[in-house]
């Protein structure tokens, strides 16, 4: 188990994110890997070639919930271990699964623009963040991820979805507000994470080999749904927090508890 000491929190609290390195063995992303190429050709929603697509699809191929569609993912997803160490990162008692993706940036895949995931979550509260786990050693030009440190803390852009106009919103936005902007690659084992609120893009995947990633998207286990949720948000709502009534405690079937200190 990795230890998660103050320092890594304040870390965490004041940049928005974090990297571990040698996070998960090796072994398990390989067979988890060897699972989601085959769920994801079956499940790929992106028929077009890549050019006819729009900027967002150009830039990953997404499948959510796979835990509910392969025993392996769930297995996966459900560690007590990751759990934990979103528990500890965030400075909760407890967590809960708000949902998993599979996020696919095919070779020639496009840039993924600069955004916030939170925009898209009906969830009333911050303390929620993304486990981006890559599934092989992840270069530069394979497209991994990079934050503007410290973004989390200001309100900026928060109601952009991704688009090329958020491209053009946060470039600016990262560049008056003088954030740093971090720059990592990833071994076979490492994990990004990140918080819902924190402005980040990932580059063009310009290798011959599919950018392959699992994320875990974990939320505080007191989370409500919001009050008055976006249109956006409330396609998320109907998806992934299924009949729970706005201002009410989030508590379904697909948001198990997935680890406690009660």
């Amino acid at each position: 188990m990795i230890d998660i000491g103050s320092k890594m929190q304040e870390q965490y609290g004041g940049d928005g994110y974090i990297r571990i390195t040698n996070g998960v063995a090796a072994e398990s992303l390989e067979q988890l890997a060897v699972e989601l190429r085959d769920l994801m050709a079956k499940l790929n929603p992106n028929s077009d070639p890549i050019d006819f697509r729009s900027t967002y699809k150009r830039a990953f191929t997404q499948v959510t919930n796979l835990w509910q569609k392969s025993d392996i993912v769930r297995d996966f997803v459900f560690r007590k271990d990751l759990a934990e160490i979103a528990a500890k990162i965030m400075g909760v008692s407890s967590v809960r699964l708000y949902h998993d993706q599979a996020l696919f940036k095919e070779a020639g895949g496009g840039a993924t623009p600069w955004h916030v995931d939170q925009v898209y979550w009906p969830l009333d509260t911050s303390n929620t963040c993304t486990f981006w786990i890559p599934l092989q050693k992840t270069p530069s030009e394979m497209g991994t991820l990079s934050f503007a440190r410290g973004s989390h803390l200001k309100t900026g852009g928060r109601e952009m979805v991704i688009s090329d106009e958020s491209e053009t919103f946060f470039s600016q936005y990262v560049r008056d507000s003088g954030f740093e902007v971090s720059a990592d690659e990833f071994e076979l084992g490492d994990i990004s994470i990140h918080s819902g609120w924190t402005v980040h893009h990932a580059g063009p995947n310009l290798t011959d080999q599919t950018r392959e990633v699992m994320t875990i998207i974990y939320m505080a286990d007191d989370a409500r749904l919001l009050k008055s949720p976006s249109k956006t948000q409330y396609v998320n709502r109907d998806a992934f927090t299924p009949d729970v009534q706005l201002g009410e405690s989030i508590n379904t079937l697909l948001n198990p508890t997935l680890y406690s200190t009660h």
